[in-house]
Parts: structure tokens; C-alpha cells; sequence
């Protein structure tokens, strides 16, 4: 009798003893089976295709409102903090992606989308979790749906808004936004008819060479007659939240992290040091650094929530801007909607076994149609769609990959020290505090907007121009 305690002591022990995680992946690594080599993609990405995904997902309209952050965090102290708040949502990224990467192995499976990957770690992981496991999916598919929708029909209205304003300047007279916003109707839905993310990667690359060309002329401004650095706040610490909130909002692009990995010909390169994750997010960092220490070094307090709106509007490479941008935005919305695509697919594609292309298509062509009717009922959907993303974007991108972190290294154990836990245990504070903050800000955008005493023209603009909760 004491003998069979003893061992049930041990296998207990055996069971929750912390293990190095590199033994762990070895042993996985070690199976007979490798996703890597199982997995069939009909038309894989390369790494370089993939990268200029992330780059574009990343490099959306919200890097406009970096100068506005630097104001609000300092414009020393908004460096470190671009680089801590870089870190926090690349490391949210590698965990998701690593997680997954280690439940293939577990689960023989080759591929899993972001809400897979949280509902299979649920159900593998400990008997008190396995109960979560629809939940959890349901929850990050609704939220990501909700989120990237709302994001295509903004993105409509962003580029309709900016075409607006260079074509009122030159031809003299007003045009109805809502006319805009029904004649990109057919340009978007040729756009979403493009079949895959393999043929959408020159697409994105048009994308970042009209965003680069865009912010180079945007520097080309902020470079000219600098004042001394002195002149400006070195570090903010009361108004640091805002500044939280308008960075994670604008880099986080949780949603397109698992598709891009679905799709790569090397899934494994991916992660690592000098993986497609790191040398993406290095990158973003950088311009997102540059562009806020010389936005608020250049204007100060005058620094308005997105930086071409202080450029000069009668001068023709401010308008230039605005029409690069707009191009950009157009060109990003094919990635965007691919999030939204696929979930839904998914949810139907077994009911349409007799002539699944073709119902693919009509589904393209309904969601697209949905997105711009929603944006010509209501152009003012914007700070709506901040108020939205600062909570999905908080849940999905900082709190839930902690989460599926815990749940999936549960029976392995956390490392030494339990490092594991207390790093998410501070992510997790990050991730409420970017929730409140972010909605706190969405909510005054929206008052602004419905507030009579304000030209809802003008606000709008600004509003447009901030989106931190909807771009990527």
C-alpha cells in the first residue's frame, strides 16, 4: 500500500516538475512526426512574401499619430517606451506562434488558425481548462471578426476621406463623402477577389512602396528647421497611458500573425532571432521611432493626432501625401479583409462542397458590399471602431496569448523561478491597462464627434487620422 502511494507521489512529482522548455521541444521535435514537412499549402508564401505582409500590417495609418505619442510620453522617454511596448507585442506574437508550433506536435495537426490554436490548448491542457475551450474560440473569432470588419470599413472611408480633400482642393467645390465611399464599391471587390495571400504579396509591396514614399515626403517636412531638442519635454510620466495607448493600438497585428504562418513554404522561419517576425517588427520599430521623435521635435504642442494634418495643405507634396496614404490603405484592405474571410469560410466551406469556388466568391463580394454600405450609413463609424479595438485588440493581442501561453506549458511547467508565470502576469497588467486607457480615448473621440458645439467636419478629419484602435 505504501509503495503504490509512493508512486503515485512520484508520478505526480514527475508530472508538475519544472523542465527546461529546451528539453521539451526536443523531445517533441523528436516524434516521428514534423507538421513542417506534413503540411500541404497549395500556393506558399516565401519568407520575403510574408515579411512584406507583416510590414504592411504593421505600417498602417496609426504610425501618423506617433508624433502626438511622443508628446504625450516625452520625446526621451517615448523611445524606451516604443521599444518596451515593440517588444511586448512581438513577444505576444512569438508566444502565439510558438504555442501552436508546439501543439502540431502534440495534437498531429499542420495548421491552426488563432482561434484553433486557443481552443485546442484549452482542451489539451489541464481538466479545469478543457471546459473553456468553445469559449475561448468563439470569443477571439467573434472579436477578430468584429475588429477587422470594422477596420475594412473604416479603411473605406480613410481612403474616400483623403480623396475628399485633394480633390475639393483642386476642382473648388465640396463632393458628397458618401458618393466616395460607393464609388470604391467595385476597385474593392476586385481587390478582394485576389484568391490568395501568394498572389495578394505585390499588392502589399505596392502597399509599403506608396506608405514609404508617403512618410518619406512626411520626413522630408519634419527634417526642415528643427528646433533644439531642449525645447522639448524630455519624459511625461502623467499623460504615459495615452501614449500607450495610441503605440499598442497602432503596432499590435495579432490577426494576420497566424494566416501569414499558415501560409509560408517554411513555417520554422517564422520565429527565431532573424526570423520574419523579428526582422518585420526591427523594422516597424525604427520608423515608428523616427517618425514620433521628429513629429514632436518639429511641432511641439502644436503636434495634431495625425501628423499630415500639419502639413502644409496648399502645398502640392502635402497633398501628394494624402494621396499616397489613401493608395496604401486601398492596397492594405485586401489583407485585412483575408482575416475576415477566413473565418467565415471556415465556419461554411463543409455545406458547400458542390461549387465551393464560386460561393467563395459571392462571399467576397457580399462581405465587401457590407463593409461599404456600413460606411456610407455611418462615415462618423471610426472612433465606434476605436472604442471596439481598444478592447478586442488589448484581449486579443496582449491578454489571450498569455493565456493559451499558461494553459499549454501547464503540465511542463513554467521555468525556473516561475518566470514564465510572473512575465505574464505583467504583460496581463499591460494588456488591461491598454484596455481602460484605450477606451477612455475611444470614448472621447466618439463625444467629440457627436458634440454640437464641435464642426464635425474637422473632427472627423482627426479622428480618421488617429484610428488607434482599428489600424494594424
Amino acid at each position: 500500500m505504501c509503495d503504490r502511494k509512493s508512486a503515485e507521489m512520484s508520478t505526480l512529482e514527475q508530472r508538475y516538475k519544472i523542465q527546461p522548455r529546451k528539453d521539451v521541444e526536443q523531445a517533441l521535435a523528436s516524434s516521428d512526426f514534423d507538421p513542417f514537412v506534413a503540411r500541404k499549402v497549395e500556393h506558399p508564401t516565401t519568407d520575403n512574401e510574408t515579411l512584406t505582409h507583416l510590414l504592411k500590417a504593421s505600417l498602417g495609418t496609426g504610425i501618423l499619430s506617433m508624433p502626438i505619442a511622443f508628446m504625450y510620453s516625452g520625446i526621451i522617454l517615448g523611445i524606451f517606451a516604443t521599444i518596451f511596448t515593440a517588444f511586448v507585442c512581438t513577444h505576444c506574437s512569438y508566444v502565439l506562434v510558438k504555442c501552436a508550433h508546439k501543439l502540431y506536435y502534440k495534437t498531429r495537426r499542420t495548421q491552426m488558425s488563432f482561434a484553433e490554436v486557443a481552443e485546442i490548448a484549452f482542451q489539451s491542457g489541464p481538466k479545469w481548462a478543457r471546459g473553456f475551450a468553445p469559449i475561448a474560440k468563439f470569443s477571439i473569432l467573434f472579436g477578430l471578426f468584429l475588429t477587422y470588419f470594422g477596420t475594412c470599413s473604416v479603411y473605406t472611408v480613410i481612403v474616400a476621406k483623403n480623396f475628399e480633400q485633394v480633390m475639393e482642393h483642386w476642382l473648388g467645390y465640396e463632393i458628397s463623402l458618401r458618393l466616395l465611399i460607393s464609388a470604391l464599391l467595385i476597385p474593392l471587390i476586385l481587390l478582394s477577389w485576389i484568391p490568395n495571400l501568394k498572389y495578394l504579396a505585390p499588392v502589399s509591396m505596392i502597399a509599403n512602396v506608396f506608405m514609404g514614399l508617403g512618410l518619406g515626403i512626411t520626413f522630408y517636412y519634419l527634417v526642415s528647421d528643427l528646433p533644439p531638442i531642449t525645447t522639448r519635454e524630455f519624459a511625461n510620466v502623467s499623460t504615459l497611458p495615452a501614449f500607450f495607448a495610441i503605440t499598442i493600438f497602432a503596432m499590435e497585428a495579432i490577426g494576420v500573425v497566424m494566416p501569414l504562418e499558415n501560409n509560408m513554404e517554411k513555417p520554422q522561419h517564422f520565429l527565431g532571432i532573424c526570423g520574419v517576425l523579428s526582422q518585420g517588427m526591427s523594422g516597424v520599430t525604427l520608423i515608428y521611432m523616427a517618425l514620433g521623435f521628429l513629429g514632436y521635435l518639429h511641432y511641439g504642442t502644436d503636434t495634431a493626432e495625425s501628423i499630415t494634418l500639419n502639413l502644409p495643405v496648399h502645398e502640392w507634396p502635402a497633398q501628394a501625401v494624402k494621396v499616397l496614404i489613401a493608395l496604401a490603405v486601398y492596397c492594405t484592405f485586401g489583407l485585412q479583409f483575408y482575416v475576415c474571410l477566413e473565418i467565415v469560410w471556415d465556419g461554411i466551406k463543409d455545406k458547400c462542397q458542390k461549387r465551393p469556388v464560386l460561393v467563395n466568391y459571392v462571399l467576397r463580394t457580399v462581405l465587401v458590399t457590407a463593409a461599404v454600405v456600413l460606411a456610407v450609413s455611418v462615415p462618423t463609424i471610426a472612433p465606434f471602431m476605436g472604442l471596439i479595438g481598444a478592447f478586442c485588440f488589448s484581449m486579443l493581442g496582449l491578454i489571450f496569448p498569455v493565456f493559451i501561453e499558461l494553459i499549454t506549458h501547464w503540465d511542463t511547467g513554467f521555468g525556473p523561478g516561475n518566470w514564465i508565470l510572473w512575465k505574464n502576469i505583467v504583460i496581463a497588467f499591460c494588456g488591461v491597462a491598454a484596455l481602460v486607457f484605450g477606451s477612455m480615448s475611444a470614448i472621447n473621440d466618439i463625444i467629440k464627434v457627436y458634440t454640437e458645439t464641435a464642426p464635425q467636419a474637422t473632427v472627423l478629419s482627426e479622428t480618421l487620422g488617429k484610428l488607434n484602435g482599428t489600424t494594424l
